[in-house]
């Protein structure tokens, strides 16, 4: 793989810590800003609702730029937002700078998506996505429960600014690694805008957004609420939350591995094997959340799960939009996030209910299981194979 592509993840790596971070912040920032619990889920919510909105937006405002400004523009942004973030006493302006820091994350992961794509060999894209979404999950393994940790040593605020101190050297790798122009961004013979939007009007790719939409809300939904299972239900401590983070976080990094190597030819395989699993594992650590030792492997096992099938998912949306070359990654961007926006609505509701804190791992049992069944009716669509031909040619 390209040496861009792992200066590309470093950045993804900054942008992930933060994402994901506020799992284990939650508590601390609830109490400190006076605010519920799932009052503050909405940061997360937040977050990805300003990645769903910016995606297709930041990326249209980056289409006639070189794609080095428009990366390092993004995360100077990034940085600034959490500057203020870390300041700040007023939880509307901590989600006020969530979404700022989530349009720069928007536009950035869209370009990057889309560089990295055209890096490598076309039926070399889900190797691509995986080198770039290590970043993630590299993030949920050492970015995030340092962050938890970090929060619970010295206040939640060390975490933002910690984040912010990752942007420095994520910037300096763009600057000095990443091409100033890419094949892509040769005007000759690339669709206009209007074209590459129009590509949202295919059913295939439609679906292939909603099935990874689906997932990715139940991620997010239960990986939002881990912190108050962890000290609550199981009854650990709270230095157990970034244990508990870094499992999740090894087993995302080992599903993106796997999914990596078989999104480009295998997709079939990763969702038929791991969309049933999904399905009852997370019902699974709702029922033995009391047992520590259960939930410690489970949040492994689901880890890897969720990535391994949201990885697929998303190198089959960059597939079905390989006519939209600078918006391929936008619509990938959008669909990751709009489900990591409603997971944790979703997932929150559930709190006030019988179920508490289990609340939520119910409910993303439900989400993939909806997944699953839409999936199942559509086989044919999620598993076509990438040699296959384009959209427009064959819907």
């Amino acid at each position: 793989m390209p040496l861009p592509l792992y200066l590309l993840a470093l950045a993804v790596f900054a942008m992930g810590t933060s994402e994901f971070m506020l799992a284990g912040l939650l508590p601390d920032i609830a109490a400190e800003l006076d605010v519920t619990v799932g009052t503050a889920g909405l940061l997360t919510s937040a977050f990805a609702a300003g990645m769903v909105l910016g995606a297709p937006l930041m990326a249209g405002l980056a289409r006639g730029r070189s794609g080095r400004t428009g990366l390092l523009a993004f995360v100077v942004l990034f940085l600034a937002a959490h500057v203020v973030a870390a300041l700040t006493t007023s939880f509307p302006v901590l989600l006020t700078t969530r979404v700022v820091a989530a349009l720069a994350n928007a536009g950035f992961l869209a370009v990057a998506l889309t560089t990295a794509a055209a890096l490598v060999l076309p039926e070399r894209k889900g190797r691509a996505l995986a080198v770039l979404l290590s970043g993630t999950t590299v993030a949920t393994i050492a970015g995030v429960p340092g962050g938890a940790l970090v929060g619970e040593l010295f206040g939640w605020r060390s975490a933002f600014w910690a984040v912010a101190a990752l942007c420095l050297p994520a910037a300096l790798g763009i600057v000095r690694g990443v091409p100033a122009h890419s094949a892509q961004e040769d005007g000759a013979g690339r669709p206009a805008l209007r074209a590459e939007l129009a590509r949202l009007g295919s059913p295939r790719l439609l679906l292939v957004m909603l099935l990874g939409a689906l997932v990715n809300a139940a991620t997010f939904g239960s990986f939002t609420f881990l912190a108050p299972l962890v000290t609550g239900t199981t009854g650990l401590g709270g230095l157990w939350i970034p244990v508990v983070l870094v499992l999740f976080g090894a087993g995302s990094f080992a599903g993106v591995t796997v999914a990596g190597r078989l999104a480009d030819r295998r997709p079939g395989l990763v969702l038929a094997a791991g969309g049933p699993l999904l399905v009852l594992g997370w019902p699974v650590l709702a029922v033995l959340a009391e047992r520590p030792f259960a939930v410690l492997v489970l949040v492994f096992v689901l880890g890897a799960l969720s990535f391994a099938l949201g990885a697929t998912l998303i190198t089959r949306v960059l597939y079905e939009a390989a006519g939209a070359p600078t918006m391929a990654g936008a619509f990938a961007t959008a669909a990751l996030n709009t489900g990591a926006a409603v997971g944790p609505l979703v997932a929150a509701s559930t709190l006030g209910t019988a179920a508490g804190d289990r609340g939520p791992f119910w409910a993303s049992g439900l989400l993939v299981a909806v997944a699953a069944v839409v999936a199942l009716a559509c086989r044919r669509v999620v598993a076509t194979d990438h040699r296959s031909p384009p959209v427009a040619a064959t819907a």
